[in-house]
């Protein structure tokens, strides 16, 4: 028996460290009918998948450009605030809430959400608001920092203020930068004091003094912290 197993174990080691044994044991392979059918059928659903993975990205991209020019005069809309026609549309374009509808999975549908969720932050309607900007990602900078913010004042309007921190929290966290993070710490404190927890909020408002020194926010930070670090020791 125990010669038995070091002949195994020499073989093992063979197939490893020896290219020849390693190329007739992969001719042995295909050489059996079975193996042969095995191989070739794998082959061919790989062959599928990449095929039909192209023609998918073909039909996105296509419906993309599309969406993107039926988007065009949605974001006039928007910007003009006339909300209502950015998001049913006026008749012979499509607002935002179509083009979510009718061109889902588009890099334009994405967009719309961010869109539609601040349309509805302008409305007041902080409700709805909700659900299109948790739907939208981006790796960008602002914006996905910014629909973050979005949903957390959203928030603050309904008084929830748990669900307010923590969608500042990702708001700050994102990406951290010298110009935006310390007004979303800034919320986020304001938050986190209104919740109660003076503590998180005082820790905050040091963040920004600590980290953002020179920002908009530095010196408002610098007195709210002493503010909050006095009522914690009264």
């Amino acid at each position: 028996m125990a010669k038995t197993k070091k002949k195994q174990g020499n073989e093992g080691l063979d197939f490893i460290e020896n290219p020849d044994a390693l190329v007739s044991k992969t001719e042995a392979f295909f050489n059996e009918k079975k193996n042969q059918s095995l191989v070739f059928g794998v082959g061919g659903v790989l062959a599928l998948i990449v095929v039909a993975f192209m023609a998918y990205q073909y039909y996105i991209n296509n419906r993309n450009s599309e969406a993107q020019v039926e988007m065009f005069q949605a974001v006039y809309y928007f910007d003009a605030d006339s909300i209502g026609k950015a998001l049913n549309g006026d008749g012979n374009n499509y607002g935002f809430l179509d083009i979510v509808d009718y061109f889902s999975g588009t890099e334009a549908a994405n967009l719309s959400n961010f869109y539609i969720g601040a349309s509805y932050m302008k409305l007041g309607d902080y409700e709805n608001a909700i659900r299109p900007l948790e739907s939208f990602s981006s790796q960008d900078l602002l914006v996905q920092a910014r629909a973050n913010s979005l949903v957390g004042d959203a928030y603050m309007e309904l008084d929830d203020f748990e669900s307010a921190v923590s969608w500042y929290s990702k708001a700050a966290s994102y990406k951290p930068n010298k110009d935006f993070t310390p007004v979303y710490l800034t919320k986020l404190a304001i938050a986190q004091e209104v919740k109660g927890d003076l503590q998180g909020a005082a820790s905050t408002y040091g963040k920004i003094v600590n980290e953002y020194f020179g920002s908009t926010a530095y010196q408002e930070a610098q007195k709210q912290k002493a503010r909050l670090e006095g009522l914690l020791v009264d």
